[in-house]
């Protein structure tokens, strides 16, 4: 694991999150994120099924149903809480906590990836860290960036 996939706080004292760079530029990598039928490709958590219920390009406000398994199968409608074209996305569900990606592109390193996972106004924080759902988030969110990374070098090997 590179230095780049190291777990630190973000956002203030409710989130984590991490950052890769990926060899792509921002609007691909924004593309990607805006389909949720392809959520399932980079899912790093090893939950996401696939995409029940969905546009075929998310924008705010849009709900999108997903096909999740977590020890046993269910069902979980999102709905996109932030979206600005290229460079930001973000989504949560009835537990109200946000799952949100940040984009920055460098022109020479690609582009910067960040995920976040905030937890501040879940329903239950005390729930959420009694049951160390930030630390499997974040575990998840490391796996999560390194495949999103390995999918675009993936795109560009012949």
């Amino acid at each position: 694991m590179s230095d780049e996939l190291k777990l630190t706080q973000i956002d203030g004292i409710y989130s984590i999150g991490a950052w890769v760079y990926v060899d792509a530029g921002s609007s691909q990598v924004f593309e990607l994120l805006a389909d949720p039928r392809k959520h399932g490709s980079f899912d790093g958590s090893g939950t996401v099924r696939g995409a029940l219920s969905a546009p075929n390009r998310l924008y705010l406000n849009a709900t999108f149903t997903m096909d999740m398994k977590l020890v046993v199968p269910y069902r979980i409608r999102n709905q996109v809480v932030e979206f600005e074209e290229g460079r930001s996305i973000a989504w949560r569900h009835m537990g109200r906590h946000v799952w949100r990606y940040v984009l920055e592109d460098d022109e020479t390193r690609g582009c910067k990836v960040t995920e976040i996972f905030y937890w501040g106004n879940a329903r239950s924080r005390f729930m959420y860290e009694t049951f160390r759902v930030p630390e499997r988030n974040g575990e998840a969110i490391v796996s999560t960036l390194s495949r999103l990374r390995d999918y675009f070098l993936e795109l560009k090997t012949p």
